[in-house]
């Protein structure tokens, strides 16, 4: 597994430990993490998943009156440090 699936595994059950649902999906250039976040939920509780999703590269809350409230985090993969990672015109 790369790096980022055992980050966001981390993240995961982290999330799973407040007793949230979660979903881990692997992306050609993340790993993703969401969960669901109940209606009712402590201050404190939301401390804590606040405390998780900042572990991700990037984090935000997807809240609609159809679907709830969703949690999602990206852990980035890494990129190669050798060749053209820049790509053309990327200047040195």
């Amino acid at each position: 597994m790369p790096a980022s699936g055992v980050s966001a595994a981390a993240i995961a059950a982290r999330l799973s430990a407040l007793g949230l649902l979660t979903r881990v999906e692997e992306h050609p250039r993340h790993t993703s993490v969401e969960a669901e976040i109940p209606e009712s939920v402590s201050a404190e509780t939301w401390r804590e998943v606040l405390d998780v999703a900042a572990e991700a590269d990037r984090f935000g809350l997807l809240a609609t009156s159809l679907n709830g409230r969703t949690l999602w985090a990206v852990v980035r993969k890494t990129v190669p440090t050798t060749g053209d990672a820049g790509g053309p015109g990327h200047q040195r």
